[in-house]
């Protein structure tokens, strides 16, 4: 094993990230030296936070296109899809009480658009194609007169699938639909720009992009049109009425830190996490059979592959590459036993399903770490595989789906 190798290897990146020691180090002295409250107006340290907050904004802002006087700071992804959802469904209630989503939404999205349902409000769950991507003239097929919002993720977390956002931008923008994202696995990864896409609302969180944890943003558009929001939380009137609280000042200032380094980092790090991505995916193919790519092989986020390995199940296969932090499914729904609900979607059936297993790499993996992957992998899947009868009829050419199992 090469000397340069640490254990575990996490490799678990689409679930959360390290932070970036260069974002630890923008957030230390608003710790300890820099610690005003940024609504202090009354003397120099309110001041310093409250410009390390705007700075931050314009951090933000500038990832995704957008003006820092757009960008409101919430506790994270969670807060921000809630605050989106249920601040236009409450706030536009008189022109409509319809939403339209897709069946793959984070639980974050999914929750709050069931609960607006059981507050009368009709919600439409779009399927997605194999590769779990929505069709634009499926959402455009869904508007009607009642529509207020639309809500489709940039990518998604299980299998990395980009969504056409502009073109979903375009339909909504030309029917006077608003239009929400969650992009809290693509801001930083791939281009994401509301102007060019016709976003309205957008969620994202630190980190996911190599920030702190229990801080998030919302993008709400303040023209063409200007978008309102009716309050999850009322106070002190803080983020212009729409949240409000004490500001988390050493967490924004690591998120706008956080933003800045995506933004020149994103294109060498794409390339970079595409070649690793190959790498895993060549070498454990190369050596083993019966393995499939969830998701789309090209539209979809270069540190994501989520691979189901026939005759394997997933929660044995994890045991047998302990040294690896990877996941089945979402790790937010990980403590459930149903096999994944974005991969039942995209028509990947239960035994399959149980057999996915989500690689994530990110900023800090290395070639050292993919290549001591694989080798894991392999073993793993190879030493379960024998122990499988199943294994041993499909290795003989038995079609499984026509044995006729003894009923017990």
């Amino acid at each position: 094993m090469s000397a340069s190798l640490k254990l575990p290897i996490f490799m678990d990146n689409n679930s959360t990230t390290r932070c970036d020691p260069r974002v630890v180090e923008a957030m230390l002295p608003f710790f300890t030296e820099n610690y005003g409250n940024a609504a202090s107006r009354n003397h120099s340290f309110g001041w310093v936070a409250e410009e390390a907050v705007e700075n931050a904004r314009e951090q933000v802002g500038r990832l995704i296109g957008a003006s820092g006087k757009e960008i409101i700071f919430t506790s994270g992804a969670t807060e921000s899809n809630n605050l989106a959802i249920k601040g236009v469904a409450s706030m536009y209630r008189k022109k409509g009480n319809h939403i339209i989503t897709t069946v793959i939404e984070h639980k974050a999205v999914l929750d709050p658009c069931k609960r607006l349902e059981r507050d009368g409000f009709e919600v439409t769950y779009l399927p997605v194609d194999k590769y779990g991507q929505v069709a634009p003239e499926q959402v455009a097929q869904a508007i009607t007169e009642k529509t207020i919002l639309v809500s489709v993720m940039a990518a998604n977390n299980e299998i990395g699938t980009l969504q056409p956002l502009a073109a979903i931008g375009a339909i909504c923008k030309a029917r006077g639909v608003l239009f929400h994202t969650d992009a809290v696995q693509a801001v930083g990864k791939v281009p994401v720009d509301v102007e060019a896409m016709g976003i309205d609302l957008l969620s994202l969180t630190a980190h996911k992009l190599y920030g702190p944890k229990g801080l998030g943003a919302l993008y709400v558009r303040r023209k063409n049109p200007r978008v309102r929001l009716d309050a999850l939380m009322d106070g002190g009137g803080h983020e212009r009425g729409m949240r409000s609280g004490t500001l988390a000042v050493p967490s924004i200032v690591g998120l706008g830190a956080a933003c800045e380094l995506a933004g020149k980092l994103r294109e060498s790090e794409t390339q970079r996490l595409l070649s690793l991505r190959k790498r895993l995916h060549d070498g454990i193919t190369a050596e083993l059979g019966d393995v499939g790519v969830n998701g789309h092989p090209t539209d979809r986020l270069p540190g994501n592959l989520n691979l189901s390995f026939a005759f394997v199940e997933g929660e044995a296969m994890m045991m047998g590459i302990r040294d690896v932090a990877v996941s089945s499914g979402s790790a937010c729904t990980s403590a459930s036993l149903e096999p994944s609900y974005v991969l039942r979607a995209i028509g990947v059936g239960d035994e399959l399903a149980h057999s996915s297993i989500r690689f994530g790499l990110g900023r800090f993996t290395t070639e050292t770490e993919i290549d001591f992957v694989i080798r894991q992998v392999i073993t793993a899947v190879n030493h379960l595989r024998e122990m499988s009868p199943l294994y041993e009829m499909h290795k003989q050419g038995i079609d499984l789906s026509t044995v006729a199992w003894a009923a017990h």
